[in-house]
């Protein structure tokens, strides 16, 4: 699912400064989760998907149409 939200970010032109921005973090909490060092909770993942502007539980749909 991390690959679908970086996927997602990229195709909405946000760099991950801007996102982290919009999430109230740094830039490096975005590389963190999306280099697979540092796992998303729930909440996380809701917070980033709402700030990308995507629908958290299309992602999830869609992860698992693809089996990610």
């Amino acid at each position: 699912m991390i690959e679908l939200l970086v996927q997602a970010r990229k195709d909405a032109g946000i760099t991950q400064v801007e996102l982290g921005k919009r999430l109230g973090q740094r830039q490096t909490f975005v590389s963190k989760f999306e280099l697979g060092e540092r796992r998303l909770d729930v909440a996380e993942f809701v917070a980033v998907s709402r700030a990308i502007g995507v629908d958290p539980s299309e992602l999830i749909t869609t992860a698992e149409c693809n089996d990610i």
